[in-house]
């Protein structure tokens, strides 16, 4: 294993005080329990709330700011988060509107947010994203998983609580723009866990995962490398299919990258990808390519498509400032 860390034991502190220090302007970092704060939240303003396991960074921490989330719960990599740090970071920024907890549906994420909401006295009501269209049962949930589609609610609600939605309508939205998103993964490699000190899985030189989850799970089947273009064409048609009627008018295309694949090679994969959704006659409105929900070091993609009307795309177009992902300000 070659990582550049000090110990596995400290690599997250070390991580979030290096975030920490790089983006002071924007969050500020609590260490017991950890979570990571937007500086000087609104008065009144619903607070989002969302956190996992660490690994699939810039998410949740890097969309911590101005437009998007309130505050991050990380867990330690690939495990989810306690019910201290949500309960500590709700008591941090919960300014008199309520709180909308946005979780990624695996099953120890799941169930710890729910923990806090039972030992919390403040209002809140809670997303739970489940875009992944590739299984419904895998290595750490029941129903589909909740992968980069996550982005996209976490953007569109956190446009709407900046502007003064209340917690009602902030969660409908939420509900509403994962009920209209899917996405599914491709892995060409597999990621280590440095505590764990070798690869998840073993994939041959000719072999890739297709449906392959976040942390590494298993996805559909497992068959031999293909060109970009049957890969997009196999993703693409599963989410097309699995929305059904919805998937008409227009949508926001991810391409988001596993944190071991160029950039070059995500780009050829949006054109491979687009093609083949406008060919199916939706109409891509809204773009975003880049490493955005990783899981380490792995190689691959996914692509999610979020079926868009005017309401959400305006939300999408809101301005945003955080560490991750910043325009119109």
């Amino acid at each position: 294993m070659k990582k550049l860390i000090n110990a596995p034991e400290t690599l997250l502190d070390e991580s979030l005080a290096g975030f920490g220090l790089a983006h002071g302007d924007i969050v500020a970092i609590n260490r017991a329990p950890r979570f990571v704060r937007r500086l000087a939240p609104k008065p009144g303003k619903v607070a989002l709330i969302s956190g996992g396991g660490s690994g699939h960074e810039p998410l949740h921490a890097g969309f911590v700011g101005h437009g998007m989330l309130d505050a991050a719960c990380p867990g330690e990599v690939f495990t989810s988060p306690t019910p201290d740090q949500m309960l500590a970071a709700v008591e941090a920024v919960d300014t008199g509107g309520g709180v909308l907890f946005v979780v990624k549906n695996y099953e120890g994420d799941v169930m710890n947010f729910e923990m806090a909401v039972e030992m919390s006295e403040a209002t809140i009501a809670t997303v739970v994203t489940d875009d992944d269209v590739a299984i419904e049962i895998s290595t750490f949930s029941t129903g589909r998983r909740g992968v980069a589609g996550t982005l996209i609610v976490e953007k569109i609600v956190g446009a709407a609580a900046e502007r003064g939605a209340d917690l009602e309508t902030c969660s409908a939205l939420g509900e509403r723009v994962n009920a209209g998103t899917r996405s599914m993964g491709v892995a060409l490699t597999s990621c280590t866990v440095p505590a764990a000190g070798k690869p998840t899985f073993e994939l041959g030189e000719d072999e890739m995962e297709m449906g392959v989850g976040i942390h590494g799970e298993p996805g559909r089947h497992r068959v031999p490398l293909a060109s970009a273009d049957a890969i997009a064409e196999e993703m693409v048609a599963a989410i097309v299919d699995d929305l059904g009627d919805a998937a008409r008018g227009r949508a926001i295309l991810l391409v988001n990258g596993f944190g071991g694949t160029p950039l070059m090679e995500l780009y050829l994969m949006y054109n491979a990808a687009r093609a083949r959704i406008e060919k199916r006659g939706i109409a891509v409105a809204r773009s975003l390519v880049g490493n955005y929900v990783t899981s380490l070091e792995m190689a691959g993609c996914s692509i999610t498509l979020a079926m868009a009307d005017d309401e959400i795309l305006a939300h999408w177009d809101a301005p945003v400032h955080t560490a991750a992902l910043r325009w119109g300000m």
